[in-house]
């Protein structure tokens, strides 16, 4: 990234309970167990238990845009339930958004960052599900941390370059074009989750 100091978030949720727990695709009923935003603006990663999802909504309100891989489908909804606006409101780069665009089809994360940074990621979200009813809560924590590394590198390989990677089903190795560069406007006021 430039010398510009940046302050995206690059964010990433996982939850306690899955689609078939909730009987189908609806991630608005799905459970928070864990939050993982880096920020830019303090080069450090924070992690938030639902406890502490306030201290969450107050940083994004304050911070710039939204980074992650199919927030606008997964994150943000499941996230709502516990906010008292829109995260929709908030500025955001989601990078599946814009390789579906792209391409007419999704890809997996996991191919991108393999084909792009050459890291795959740690596990796989039904395993954290699992961690978390045994327990297990600095292994969730862990495994989402590496997932917003994971995007974070993505994000910055795409924003640098102007494409990323994936191999394709016939193992052929392909680029897409994309923007992540963000809009420069006036970024509107939101104080939704802060007391006066």
């Amino acid at each position: 990234m430039n010398n510009e100091v940046s302050n995206e978030v690059v964010l990433d949720i996982e939850t306690s309970n899955t689609f078939q727990d909730v009987g189908g695709y609806f991630p608005e009923k799905l459970d928070v167990s864990v939050v993982v935003a880096y920020y830019y603006a303090t080069d450090e990663y924070e992690s938030y238990l639902v406890e502490d999802l306030p201290k969450l909504f107050e940083r994004l309100e304050r911070n710039g845009r939204i980074i992650g891989y199919n927030t606008i489908g997964f994150d943000i909804p499941v996230l709502n339930k516990y906010y008292v606006g829109d995260l929709m409101n908030i500025p955001q780069c989601d990078m599946l958004a814009h390789i579906h665009q792209s391409l007419g089809y999704r890809i997996k994360l996991d191919d991108v960052a393999v084909a792009s940074i050459g890291i795959k990621k740690s596990a796989h979200g039904l395993l954290a599900v699992q961690w978390w009813r045994e327990g297990k809560v600095q292994e969730v924590i862990n495994y989402c941390q590496q997932d917003v590394k994971v995007t974070k590198e993505v994000y910055e390989f795409g924003k640098r370059n102007g494409y990323v990677l994936f191999d394709d089903r016939t193992g052929q190795r392909r680029q897409v074009n994309i923007d992540f560069a963000e809009v420069k406007e006036e970024k509107p006021v939101i104080n939704l989750s802060m007391g006066f």
